[in-house]
């Protein structure tokens, strides 16, 4: 017997909407795309801060602070790399369900993969912003090497 035949989704009855309605705004996902460097992490952070600042619910989901737990045990292949931002638009998506507004700082190259997370939230509650920085200004900034 296949193992989801034996999972169902319970309905709540505080929903989405219910929880919006108290929190006095609606959930979204902001996907802040662009490569290393770029400023996706330092912008997600301060549009939080401001958020937050104004009474909005909201948490920002960060690449590397996610590697350190959720997906741990991912390495960086095509394939574990879709598979994180799978992982993370399955979280984004609870936390539309909580009414908070998920701010997402991700690398996230392909387009697929973003078509993918968009898909998974719903693309009415999906933002999409690219960090477009220089190649030379993103290596100034990465402390990675």
């Amino acid at each position: 017997m296949d193992a989801m035949n034996n999972v169902v989704w319970h309905h709540a009855t505080v929903i989405r909407e219910r929880r919006e309605r108290l929190n006095g705004h609606r959930a979204c996902v902001v996907w802040f795309t662009g490569l290393s460097g770029s400023g996706k992490s330092t912008l997600a952070h301060a549009v939080e801060e401001r958020l937050h600042n104004e009474g909005y619910r909201t948490f920002v989901f960060d690449g590397d602070n996610v590697r350190h737990g959720l997906c741990s045990d991912l390495g960086f292949s095509a394939e574990d790399r879709s598979e994180n931002l799978r992982r993370i638009a399955e979280m984004a998506r609870l936390f539309l369900e909580a009414g908070v507004i998920a701010l997402c700082a991700f690398i996230s190259p392909m387009r697929a993969d973003r078509q993918k997370v968009s898909a998974i939230v719903g693309a009415d509650s999906f933002w999409e912003i690219h960090c477009d920085c220089s190649v030379e200004i993103c290596e100034q900034r990465d402390v990675k090497g």
